[in-house]
């Protein structure tokens, strides 16, 4: 054996009679302590971004809202009253597989569907409010979504209040083909009647507000706010760029477009909108 073989035979032994070291315990860091903004790309801190109503505390983009949590960032606390809780669509065409798929949206999401309707105190001053949530089925309106609509107005109308609908919506819901399409007829009857008795709408239009809920009750509002960098429009931008065959702009379809072309009255961030209602609903009030 040579002194190598020697030199090498003994460290493997007195390594071999160490103690074994104790293994670092690695930092647990929460999940999803930090979120990507989809506008800037920077990694900010989750409970920034929720203290400041789902804003990029870096750019300002504004993620989505939940429409229970839009109602605590609108509505007086403790004033809000659920109207048409219970109220949600089935499977009108048995359309394959939808039945379940509105089950598991239902069970994740805690709604019974992509809108919730009620009233309450803006700053004192009683409205009846309707709020999108893309959360279920990207904010489709079917058959209870129109109904839930209609009725909402239909309350504002009797009961002499003013209306306010916060959309966000992918359009008309596909599974239940002409039946939704034909919401788009009834909640803009329902909106005229309100206008003709004098009642006041404003519409509200957040990321994204698309197809069937744009060409109807969404543009007919009194006043029309949107929410900064929205996307507004009846097809989405890749429909569109199929069709003709050319790329869109990218400000095309964004509400600071639109508020330069007419569509919009006025932008307003999210942190600004309570105050905003309610300079709007003090000036018409009756």
């Amino acid at each position: 054996m040579t002194p190598f073989d020697k030199k090498r035979k003994f460290l493997t032994v007195l390594a071999s009679k160490q103690k074994p070291k104790k293994e670092m315990k690695s930092l647990s860091v929460p999940e999803n302590l930090f979120i990507k903004c989809n506008e800037c790309g920077a990694m900010i801190s989750k409970e920034d971004v929720i203290k400041n109503l789902n804003v990029c505390t870096n750019c300002g983009y504004h993620f989505p809202l939940s429409a229970y949590n839009r109602v605590l960032t609108i509505i007086d606390c403790g004033t809000f009253k659920e109207l048409n809780v219970n109220l949600k669509t089935f499977n009108p065409l048995d359309f394959p597989n939808y039945s379940e798929k509105l089950q598991e949206v239902r069970e994740k999401t805690k709604l019974n569907e992509s809108v919730i309707t009620g009233y309450g105190l803006i700053n004192g001053i009683k409205a009846v409010i309707c709020i999108m949530d893309t959360r279920f089925l990207m904010g489709s309106m079917g058959l209870a979504c129109g109904e839930k609509i209609t009725r909402a107005v239909e309350f504002a109308t009797k009961q002499n209040l003013p209306l306010i609908i916060f959309s966000a919506s992918g359009g008309a819901r596909m599974q239940e083909g002409i039946l939704s399409l034909y919401q788009m007829a009834k909640t803009s009857a329902a909106i005229r009647r309100h206008s003709d008795s004098g009642g006041l709408f404003i519409s509200v239009l957040t990321n994204p507000t698309t197809g069937g809920v744009t060409a109807s009750f969404a543009s007919l509002g009194d006043i029309i706010i949107a929410e900064p960098n929205a996307l507004i429009g009846f097809a989405g931008p890749r429909v569109i760029e199929n069709t003709i065959g050319k790329e869109l702009p990218k400000e095309a379809q964004k509400s600071e477009f639109l508020l330069k072309n007419g569509f919009v009255d006025i932008i307003a961030k999210r942190n600004d909108i309570k105050l905003l209602l309610t300079n709007i609903l003090n000036i018409h009030q009756k």
